[in-house]
């Protein structure tokens, strides 16, 4: 077995002893702000999340009142982008302002058909995209989940 140099096992204790850097009241960020929607059920969820100039919205699926939207993915892919467009609009952000966007697909073989209903919400300058393929879903039946972060209106 390999013994530590002293000058090693200072610097491990050093380390290791040092005190956490100070918590936040409650464990918040500076200057974050929580929007939900006026009848949202309270939760674990936040629909968007904002601190300093950046903004983030919770992925969203293709629900309108709990229900899944009709039309498969299409459908889905649409409902879920006007989920985003309503989570941003309760932090004074639009569309125009997402710069980054990561689609879960629950069959990458759904892309092209959610790919069609994506360039209608972002026809120009579009944001930067992950599409990500996962095993499922948290809502039995969704095929689609997106989040994005914006930049934040002053």
């Amino acid at each position: 077995m390999r013994r530590l140099s002293k000058l090693s096992l200072a610097l491990l204790v050093t380390v290791f002893a040092s005190p956490l850097p100070a918590q936040h009241p409650q464990g918040a960020a500076p200057n974050k702000q929580v929007f939900n929607a006026p009848n949202a059920r309270p939760g674990v969820l936040s629909a968007a999340v904002k601190v300093g100039d950046i903004l983030y919205v919770s992925g969203q699926l293709g629900t309108n009142a709990g229900a899944l939207a009709e039309g498969g993915i299409q459908g889905q892919s649409r409902q879920a982008l006007e989920n985003v467009k309503s989570a941003l609009a309760l932090a004074g952000g639009t569309m125009e302002d997402v710069v980054k966007c990561t689609v879960f697909l629950a069959d990458v073989k759904d892309f092209q058909a959610m790919n069609q209903v994506y360039r209608e919400f972002f026809p120009t300058n579009p944001p930067a995209r992950s599409p990500v393929a996962v095993a499922g879903l948290v809502l039995a039946g969704a095929v689609v989940e997106i989040e994005c972060i914006a930049a934040a209106r002053k």
